[in-house]
């Protein structure tokens, strides 16, 4: 499975979670699942960075279905889970932000004669997202779209995700946290179903960032009465959007990989060589899409493959949510058009393709590539006889 290198999913667990990751995306549009999910997929300010958003409720069980089901829709570079948890350590501050080091199931364990005995079982963050992640804390600019005087800090530390909200500091089951995960920083209720997920899709990046809505104490109550939930379920969502534009500008950027733009870099192991009078133009391996060298770009000459190539890239669009059901239908529509037009020489018939390629240059025309590209194939059937 290929990866869409310009779109990270974010999951969020509760509708205020949704709202604070909603608020900071632009050209929205819906995108549903044959079994109903809704995502909505969005620009980070305009930017290149798309964002595929979805709620799973609560729990890790719906979370990994909701997880698994976005990572098969979408093919993204990362899956941010985010939202709001309960800090388990007295130097975590209401508000700060907490990026998980390592996921722990913590309600994994066997019943024995003399007790409970953990079977624990960890997701770690992958490196290079951690690094990106860390980077991002390093910097102070994600904090810029923050209400004056919000200075959450950003803490990198285990959470335990268990199936049950622990709102107190002196139940068995806080008991348990201490004694068998005595390093986690948060708990919460998502993140194994989430890290599970992404472990089985060839080890895709998931990555968990919470913001502390209240201390998993018994203060609960009076912390959601303070509206901490929302507090820092914005500053989650603050750091988290960061972190996502991020890791689409850091990307993968091994040989033959893809580029900080997003695009294939090409291996720089060829090697150009000539004698006498001889001279190398451009010496390449396996190129793939269209290439230009010098100042002009040629027109492309085969209309059939080009259609078919904008067909590829219109049904790509729509994929990523730039074009709504009604109309990626219409443009379908007008390539078939421009598709059966293609073949026949008669004046009747060009007129017909380049009526069909101007229809559908206004459906798509916004999509960033496709206005281009269809100017290139309109240039050429003008320059028919």
């Amino acid at each position: 499975m290929s990866t869409n290198s310009g779109l990270v999913v974010i999951l969020t667990a509760l509708n205020l979670e949704y709202e604070a990751v909603r608020d900071q995306l632009t050209g929205l549009r819906t995108r549903r699942h044959p079994a109903g999910t809704r995502f909505e997929v969005g620009r980070l300010d305009q930017s290149d960075c798309r964002i595929a958003l979805g709620l799973v409720g609560k729990g890790n069980h719906p979370a990994a279905v909701l997880a698994e089901r976005a990572m098969a829709e979408f093919s993204p570079v990362a899956v941010l889970f985010v939202g709001v948890a309960g800090g388990l350590w007295p130097n975590i501050r209401l508000g700060d932000v907490v990026v998980a080091s390592k996921i722990y199931a913590y309600h994994g364990g066997t019943s024995e004669d003399d007790g409970l005995k953990a079977r624990p079982k960890a997701w770690e963050i992958p490196h290079e997202a951690d690094q990106v992640a860390q980077h991002v804390a390093r910097s102070t600019a994600w904090r810029r779209g923050l209400p004056a005087g919000s200075t959450p800090a950003v803490h990198f530390g285990p959470i335990a995700a268990g199936e049950i909200v622990q709102d107190s500091g002196l139940s068995e089951q806080a008991r348990w946290i201490r004694q068998h995960y005595n390093d986690a920083v948060a708990i919460e209720m998502e993140a194994a179903g989430v890290a599970q997920a992404g472990h089985l899709n060839r080890a895709l990046p998931v990555v968990v960032v919470r913001g502390i809505s209240d201390h998993a104490d018994g203060s609960k109550t009076t912390t959601d009465g303070q509206n901490w939930q929302p507090k820092a379920a914005l500053h989650a969502a603050a750091f988290a959007t960061a972190l996502a534009r991020e890791l689409i500008i850091d990307g993968p950027t091994s040989q033959g990989g893809a580029a900080r733009d997003g695009s294939s870099t090409m291996p720089m192991t060829n090697r150009n060589i000539a004698t006498g009078n001889a001279r190398v133009g451009v010496q390449a391996g396996h190129i793939y899409g269209n290439i230009t060298v010098g100042a002009g770009a040629e027109q492309p000459t085969d209309l059939a493959a080009s259609i078919a190539d904008l067909r590829t890239h219109i049904k790509q669009a729509h994929l990523d949510g730039e074009l709504d059901e009604e109309t990626y239908a219409a443009a379908e529509s007008e390539l078939e058009v421009a598709t059966e037009c293609v073949s026949a020489s008669t004046l009747e018939k060009k007129s017909g393709l380049m009526m069909a390629l101007k229809r559908l240059r206004g459906l798509v025309a916004d999509v960033a590539g496709l206005g281009a590209q269809l100017a290139a194939i309109i240039a050429v059937v003008r320059s028919m006889p």
